[in-house]
């Protein structure tokens, strides 16, 4: 079968294309036959080794997939020829992947093997960031950077839903138009204006109740000064390459709660809190009120430009892979 390397950490040039055996399902495993891969940041903060708890190399990356089982173990109660979708720690970059059934999802109807790659990740974070984590109510106001990404997407459709007033960030016009189609009340061009005042300008110098930041570096930061006193701000990625510092002055003497998210280690330390939503997410999917936006589409041998794509802040929604 074919798969993605990570022979040492670096750049999108580390990627490489391997042959390798097709794996074996352990008495509690199935092994998939891959559809499709979902792209996050977090592959290529993870190839570069700068994700919490990175495999060493070589590694397989890839930390979602669907497809149909192939093959099961002794223990298992799925049937081969089942459409499933997975979460793993790495290895999904691969035509065929083996994971714990435990980590195995049916994919809801009215889902395309694309669409289903690029829902688990996004949407328990979206999900988990704005109510679990960040306790966000109807009457509230939230704040979303890259709106018109993968995370960005699922949350701008749950605060809008959830009757909250929506502010989004993206680096152009067509990215904001994206995210006001899905319900995003106040599209902002950060790369045309400080984001700051226009949140502080339509709130009346407030700010709003909660915001959500995969970005870190000197955004967490001016992202806590667009959050009103006592508001809460969540922080679940380093889309920056650099780890923010926090005035923590400023922060308690605002009142603010700084709360941090990171979904493999919430569903290994408390996978009923962190998949509590997963039902309903998959309800709503099932009817048409949420969608998973799937944005560019590239072959499995091409994760390098995959990649590439991804960091030069060009995707809208999902990136897929698919070999």
């Amino acid at each position: 079968m074919q798969a993605i390397k990570v022979s040492e950490y670096g750049d999108s040039d580390v990627l490489e294309v391997v042959e390798r055996d097709r794996p074996d399902p352990g008495t509690d495993e199935v092994r998939i036959d891959v559809e499709a891969v979902g792209v996050n940041f977090a592959d290529i903060v993870q190839r570069s080794g700068r994700y919490p708890e990175s495999p060493d190399p070589p590694f397989v990356p890839g930390l979602e997939a669907a497809g149909t089982i192939d093959a099961t173990g002794e223990a298992v109660g799925l049937d081969e020829g089942d459409p499933v979708m997975v979460m793993l720690r790495s290895g999904g970059y691969a035509e065929y992947v083996v994971a714990d059934v435990e980590a195995v999802l049916p994919i809801p109807g009215g889902l395309d093997f694309k669409e289903a790659a690029g829902f688990p990740i996004q949407y328990l974070t979206a999900h988990n960031c704005l109510f679990e984590w960040g306790n966000l109510d109807a009457d509230e106001s939230v704040l979303v950077h890259a709106a018109a990404g993968g995370v960005g997407t699922a949350a701008v459709q749950l605060a809008s839903q959830s009757g909250a007033e929506v502010f989004g960030t993206a680096s152009t016009d067509e990215k904001l138009d994206l995210a006001e189609d899905l319900g995003c009340d106040h599209p902002i061009n950060y790369e045309e204006t400080d984001f700051v005042d226009e949140v502080l300008a339509a709130t009346d110098g407030e700010g709003v109740d909660i915001a959500l930041d995969g970005v870190g570096g000197n955004v967490l930061g001016d992202t806590l000064e667009a959050t009103k006193h006592f508001g809460r701000v969540v922080t679940f990625g380093a889309a920056s390459g650099t780890p923010a510092k926090v005035d923590t002055m400023e922060l308690f003497t605002a009142n603010q709660s700084l709360v941090g998210f990171h979904l493999a280690n919430s569903l290994q330390q408390d996978p009923s809190r962190a998949l509590s939503s997963m039902t309903d997410l998959q309800q709503r999917l099932m009817t048409g009120e949420l969608e998973v936006v799937v944005g560019e589409t590239f072959d499995l041998s091409d994760a390098s430009d995959a990649h590439r794509f991804v960091e030069n802040r060009s995707s809208m929604g999902k990136v897929v892979l698919c070999p």
